[in-house]
């Protein structure tokens, strides 16, 4: 009798657990500024990065923005303005914050707003929540809440900083007169560190609609690079004062006049109304989150899929022209620069669900085509040679210390075949015809011209960098040559589509290019590869998504060899992603549920479970593992298949502790799968 109570005392508790587990909220109750990641808010061009700290944002990313300075002599990522920074003292008496108590942090992922709560030891309790607002690809907007415990005088003031590699700043204090009354506008300027650019920042108070005579405001100087304003209002005990500030960030990338155009932007915001401008963000989220993954059966790994879909939501968006880097606009990562992270993993989580933001990252590649055919007209080939780094010129900048820039050809393949994923989910033979087709047929015209004619059966890729990185200088990589092969299939499909003439000789050149085998016939990564350890997945990518090979025993004969040969430590994410993808298909839901887990669970990072790029890495947050997993979910458990004709299903197989996973959302149609035990 008592196993049996102890049994339900258990049940209940897994029960309770399960119910409190919030599918749409990550909570921060312990707040270690020692031991603390920031999550990010974005709209797909801003992204605000939170901090431990109250009423501070850690960095402040706008998607463009690049100047050559620091590391490598190449373009790199800039922080913006940090227009959110704040603070609210009581009696005139400095921020002490010993006096913080209470603190908690959430993101709302459904909404994109998150939110810090404290109270300020017997004097108030303060709340405030910031949102990167997705109708307004520049703006954002907090808002705080200051409840009194006794008579106390508050100040609160809102502070404009510019970032430490920005220089030439300078400050401005405007007041503009309307009939809304005058609104007073904090705004900045300066210059990227080696000129190129000038980027720009104003903000503004909001206060209720109600208030007919809205606080005084005061200009302060801080120093060269900080100004505030600021304003005082007595409370009495349990009064609850509220108000916003609305701000906008922009830079000489994006327009030609910054500086006008962020004040313009701000009184635009700011003339909306706090409770119009949150109305439309919502909406705006409520439309993404149409396209969904609903995991039954396991309450976190719900949670964890909904952030990494408000993660790749909030990095790109709808008609800009622009990629992500792999980290994103969570920080200044890998530079922001554009590599495979972005055509290979992250597009095709996004084409299945949002083909209309995910023509964005495609037509990134469109619009530095031209740029692609000179690199491969300096390397004396032919055709359009992608960079391995990429930023907004769309010029090589890999440092000249890495050796990936000259040598990781694979990428250029990864393009092309992103080009006509984009034709196949939409069947847009209009973009195909326009946009497509120079992009497919300039890479199929690189590896015509990259192989080395040896002889039936042998045109050779030589001397490359591997998808596994840890090979350099390698001949005939299998996952290069596979991608070399499938963008030259590609190319000749295309051509039929459009009735065009293929070039007879992309046919010829993919016919003769080698996949290697040994002697047991596990395909061999390259030429001279003797069953080393491996950075990541290259041989496994030929079944998912090359589709070069798709024998169920071939497939799982490579996967039993590889999987061994990664490392517990270093492996990036999207590697175990590919794996539990390959064995959802093959039917093997316990394993493909144990590289599931394995794929992010030990890359999580405190207090948001926001996803580093390996095992014990630091740096969130990483946008290609997202992706990779994203893609295991629709594509592996999920069955999603993108083929010439469209989006189609397979077989796949749920892991044994989930009942059932939806899609919803998919593709051009919005159509809804589900996937039951």
């Amino acid at each position: 009798m008592k196993k049996i109570a102890t049994l339900a005392f258990v049940l209940l508790l897994f029960c309770s657990s399960l119910k409190a587990q919030d599918p749409w909220v990550i909570k921060a109750d312990k707040i270690d500024p020692a031991n603390y990641y920031g999550v990010t808010v974005a709209n797909g061009m801003l992204g605000i990065v939170s901090s431990p700290n109250p009423f501070e944002v850690k960095d402040v990313v706008l998607a463009g923005a690049y100047d050559m300075y620091g590391r490598g002599r190449v373009s790199n990522f800039l922080n913006s303005f940090n227009l959110l920074n704040a603070y609210v003292i009581f009696d005139g008496d400095d921020f002490d914050a010993a006096k913080v108590k209470n603190m908690h942090q959430q993101l709302d992922m459904q909404n994109a707003a998150f939110t810090t709560s404290f109270d300020y030891g017997d004097v108030a309790s303060v709340k405030y929540t910031y949102y990167a607002l997705r109708q307004l690809p520049f703006c954002v907007l907090m808002n705080i809440s200051v409840t009194a415990k006794k008579e106390v005088n508050m100040t609160a003031a809102s502070v404009m900083q510019a970032p430490d590699a920005l220089r030439d700043v300078q400050d401005y204090y405007n007041e503009v007169d309307g009939p809304h009354g005058t609104i007073s506008l904090l705004t900045s300027t300066a210059k990227s560190p080696a000129g190129k650019l000038t980027l720009c920042a104003s903000n503004a108070f909001m206060f209720d609609d109600s208030i007919k005579q809205p606080p005084h405001l005061m200009h302060e100087m801080l120093d060269a690079n900080m100004h505030s304003m600021r304003f005082s209002k007595q409370l009495v005990a349990g009064q609850t004062y509220s108000f916003s500030i609305v701000g906008s960030s922009i830079t000489s990338a994006q327009t030609a006049d910054p500086l006008n155009e962020a004040e313009r932007l701000t009184l635009f915001a700011r003339l909306q109304g706090k409770n119009e401008l949150i109305k439309v963000h919502t909406k705006a989220w409520a439309e993404l989150w149409k396209s969904d993954i609903q995991i039954d059966g396991d309450p976190q790994a719900q949670q964890d899929v909904h952030s990494m879909l408000y993660h790749l939501y909030s990095f790109s968006r709808e008609g800009t022209a622009y990629a992500p880097s792999p980290m994103g606009l969570s920080g200044l990562g890998y530079n922001g620069h554009v590599f495979w992270d972005s055509d290979l993993w992250m597009f095709p989580a996004v084409l299945v669900l949002h083909p209309e933001i995910a023509k964005s990252l495609v037509e990134y590649r469109y619009e530095r085509l031209e740029v692609a055919k000179q690199n491969a007209f300096s390397h004396g080939f032919k055709g359009a040679m992608f960079p391995w780094e990429s930023s907004d010129s769309g010029l090589e900048e890999t440092p000249v210390g890495s050796l990936s820039g000259p040598f990781e050809h694979h990428i250029t393949a990864c393009v092309g075949l992103a080009a006509w994923n984009y034709y196949c989910v939409t069947q847009d033979k209009q973009w195909l015809q326009e946009k497509g087709w120079p992009l497919i047929s300039a890479t199929a015209d690189f590896w015509a011209s990259r192989v080395e004619r040896n002889g039936p059966g042998q045109y050779d890729i030589k001397n490359v960098i591997a998808a596994d990185e840890w090979a350099e200088g390698i001949d005939n990589d299998a996952f290069t040559n596979a991608a070399a092969i499938a963008n030259l299939k590609c190319a000749v499909l295309a051509a039929k589509v459009l009735g065009f003439k293929a070039d007879p000789d992309w046919q010829l050149v993919a016919q003769n290019i080698p996949i290697l085998k040994f002697p047991d016939g596990v395909t061999k990564e390259f030429a001279t590869y003797k069953g080393d350890g491996i950075k990541q997945a290259d041989v496994n990518l030929l079944a998912y998504p090359l589709k070069t090979i798709t024998d169920p025993a071939q497939v799982k004969k490579d996967l039993e060899f590889y999987e061994t040969r990664i490392p517990n430590e270093g492996t990036p994410a999207m590697t175990q992603a590919i794996f539990t993808l390959l064995y959802s298909r093959l039917g093997n839901g316990d394993k493909a549920y144990h590289w599931f887990k394995d794929a992010y669970e030990p890359n999580l990072l405190p207090p948001f479970r926001v996803i580093a790029e390996t095992k014990g890495g630091t740096n969130p947050y990483f946008a290609t593992g997202a992706g990779g997993i994203v893609q295991a979910l629709l594509m592996g458990f999920g069955g999603l298949d993108i083929t010439p004709t469209g989006i189609t299903q397979v077989k796949s197989t749920l892991p044994p502790n989930w009942k059932s996973v939806t899609i919803t959302g998919v593709g051009p149609d919005k159509k809804t799968y589900i996937i039951k035990r």
